[in-house]
């Protein structure tokens, strides 16, 4: 359902701009658009509370699904530019090709697909596999397409946490010693650089923009959350089947889930050390996102609320 009377300015199509389960950068893009007065077309999947949010903010909000190609080719008619970020479940592959149809069809010449750090035929994921097919069909269409590969989402961690933190004062996760290395980012970062990039001057057709905030081992992510709330915090390793019970039981979906137990097992095994340039925070952050990346204590602090007990 599109709304009738917007402004007549071509808008820019935002992606999951209600915000969903991982970093919510389609709702950080389109605020962050709609701050800087550029118009915004809000592709959502329903309409609640969080789209009701981004029509006050002056968004046009546009209800519907990636999966369906005549949906997604009147979403982008008459769009300037596109920002893509579908959520990790099933149908990645079919909504990219709709979207690359619909973006050719509606001459958009700029896209800007956020991805996943490590994105190649060989990536220890399929999601992750998935995502360079993405970036070829995207590349292929014409359309000036540049990817963002971002790692982990500070978003992801805090949401992991959660499970077992408030109850238990424990994280309990599959992550091997507490030695393992994870590169990781906020999702409101990933937002500024996507903003960034849909509103400078064209970059390059087929660019990649690896992002990466902090590089932290576990036994500095436990000592934060510590920290930050003021008691002792320990780490559980738990085996990846009682994770994948646990996950599904949670509500998170089978493909979510088939990503995330290959990623925790590749991370495991990297053996990735705190310096290792490969991982240094990625200065695009702050030359294209207009700021220094947040740390993940800050991050944490204002999710203190999130993490701590309710009182019966």
């Amino acid at each position: 359902m599109q709304e009738k009377g917007m402004a007549m300015a071509r808008p820019v199509l935002v992606t999951s701009a209600s915000g969903g389960r991982q970093g919510k950068t389609g709702r950080h893009v389109a605020e962050l658009l709609l701050g800087r007065g550029v118009p915004v077309r809000a592709f959502v999947h329903t309409i609640d509370e969080r789209s009701d949010r981004l029509r006050a903010l002056g968004a046009e909000i546009f209800e519907g699904d990636f999966l369906d190609a005549r949906s997604v080719m009147r979403a982008a008619q008459g769009a300037s530019a596109i920002y893509f970020a579908y959520p990790v479940q099933d149908g990645l592959l079919d909504a990219t090709a709709a979207m690359a149809l619909a973006a050719r069809e509606a001459g958009v010449s700029r896209l800007v697909n956020l991805v996943m750090l490590q994105s190649s035929l060989d990536a220890p994921t399929p999601r992750m596999r998935q995502n360079y097919l993405s970036e070829q069909v995207f590349d292929w269409a014409g359309i000036g397409a540049v990817h963002i590969r971002a790692t982990v989402f500070y978003e992801n961690v805090a949401a992991l946490v959660r499970q077992s933190l408030p109850a238990q004062g424990a994280v309990r996760l599959p992550w091997g010693r507490d030695t393992t290395v994870l590169p990781l980012v906020a999702g409101e970062d990933v937002g500024r650089v996507a903003a960034g990039l849909l509103t400078a001057s064209q970059p390059a057709p087929g660019s990649h923009y690896p992002l990466i905030g902090a590089t932290l081992s576990l036994q500095e992510i436990v000592a934060t959350f510590g920290r930050v709330l003021g008691k002792e915090v320990r780490y559980e390793e738990i085996s990846d089947e009682e994770w994948r019970r646990d996950a599904l039981a949670r509500g998170y979906n089978a493909h979510a889930v088939e990503h995330l137990s290959n990623l925790w097992r590749a991370l495991r095994g990297a053996g990735i050390a705190p310096n290792d340039p490969r991982y240094a925070i990625s200065e695009t952050i702050e030359a294209i996102g207009g700021a220094r990346p947040k740390t993940f204590e800050a991050f944490v602090r204002e999710r203190e609320a999130e993490l701590t007990p309710r009182a019966a």
